[in-house]
């Protein structure tokens, strides 16, 4: 992949204690309504960084292709995304072309903060987290991003000890839950 062209965007990912608290400061931030969006993600094998196809509903996905770290710090993502009317005929290709790595179910409410997308997840098997993603300019630095993610984390009440490292699909692979944000699993900064 050309990195140099791809779009970016900061991630940031926690582990939500206190779920009610962080979404009322996200809708007293937030620009619009919230979307509540239903996920299904299945990943497949791929050379370098990571292949999954998003699910919506019938009729509608997502493929994505993206690289970035397993850090739990803000950090930054490039990826591609190409959208599907026919997700599930991709789904069996893709299965059968490259094989599954790991599937993800998720509930996810959106919040729009300027440029910054709030998501509050609620994944299956793994409990609540709270996933921001900064999306950057063309001519906005990393450490810009970074900076917004901060500070919104800092809104929102979420300490370091929260933070996430892995991909939803790495943590239901590994076996780990919302409950054990502590354990080494979770590879909080320290």
């Amino acid at each position: 992949m050309n990195l140099s062209v791809m779009p970016r965007n900061i991630e940031i990912k926690a582990v939500l204690r206190n779920r009610d608290a962080v979404v009322a400061a996200a809708a007293k931030k937030s620009d619009a309504e919230p979307e509540t969006i239903f996920q299904h993600d299945f990943f497949f094998r791929c050379s370098k960084g990571r292949l999954k196809l998003r699910i919506f509903e019938a009729g509608r996905g997502e493929l994505i292709l993206y690289e970035r770290e397993n850090v739990a710090l803000a950090r930054c993502s490039h990826y591609r995304i190409a959208r599907t009317s026919d997700p599930e005929v991709l789904l069996d290709i893709l299965s059968h072309a490259l094989g599954r790595t790991g599937e993800v179910k998720k509930t996810r409410v959106l919040y729009r903060i300027g440029q910054t997308r709030v998501h509050i997840d609620e994944v299956e098997g793994l409990g609540d987290f709270l996933e921001l993603e900064v999306v950057l300019r063309p001519d906005q630095t990393e450490a810009e991003g970074q900076k917004i993610a901060e500070a919104l984390l800092c809104d929102f009440g979420i300490g370091k000890s929260q933070l996430v490292a892995d991909a939803y699909v790495d943590l239901l692979l590994s076996g780990s839950n919302q409950q054990s944000a502590t354990s080494a699993e979770y590879r909080p900064e320290h």
